[in-house]
């Protein structure tokens, strides 16, 4: 048997013929396609170029609606923050509303520009301009009073050893400190920073030092 199949394949060879194995298990083999064969090209994968758009005027929309407004527009790099300088975070988007944008209304921008929404919470009034958070950069202690705490927290270097205590006689923990506010610190604001303990005394927003 092992002599007819030889054979075979020795006459198709001498025939010029071309005798292509196939695997036993079924399975299909690929190859070089033949002469006008078309094959599909690889996908491209890269992101569309950026285009130009004009920004619109976010300022009074709620946050979400200015978001969805934004990506309608091609803009999908969008960041927000807090207007009053309290460091609260934007987590329920529905429940903020625009103060202010980075970019002016009415030019026009590539859609790969990041817009940056200044925003207040719905019941509150927006600024005059954005509040901007403390900052401890040049080694010396800001003037953190009226601050949230928060913000003054993150203006510290995280190393930090920082107490918090509740300056009326209701000896209340400082639970979320993005809702209370500074009344005095110690050490006081000018001092150079060089990693001595950090105390503060607050109150919630809405009360009085």
């Amino acid at each position: 048997m092992r002599t007819r199949i030889l054979g075979a394949i020795l006459i198709a060879t001498a025939a010029g013929g071309v005798v292509a194995c196939q695997p036993t298990d079924g399975s299909k083999t690929t190859g070089t396609p033949a002469s006008g064969v078309t094959t599909s090209a690889p996908k491209d994968d890269k992101p569309a170029a950026a285009g130009r758009k004009t920004v619109p005027n976010f300022v009074g929309m709620g946050l979400q609606s200015a978001q969805d407004a934004a990506q309608e527009q091609g803009f999908y790099l969008l960041k927000s923050h807090d207007s009053l300088g309290r460091d609260r975070m934007q987590i329920l988007d529905r429940d903020w509303k625009v103060c202010s944008q980075n970019v002016k209304a009415g030019t026009s921008q590539s859609t790969d520009t990041t817009l940056d929404f200044g925003a207040v919470k719905l019941a509150e009034k927006c600024p005059a301009k954005d509040e901007s958070a403390p900052s401890a950069a040049d080694g010396t202690m800001p003037d953190f009073k009226g601050k949230s705490v928060k913000a003054a927290r993150d203006a510290l270097d995280s190393s930090t050893s920082i107490t918090v205590n509740d300056a009326s006689a209701s000896d209340r923990l400082v639970l979320i400190e993005s809702n209370w506010k500074v009344c005095t610190q110690s050490p006081s604001a000018g001092t150079t920073l060089g990693g001595q303990p950090v105390a503060f005394t607050a109150v919630k927003f809405e009360e009085s030092c």
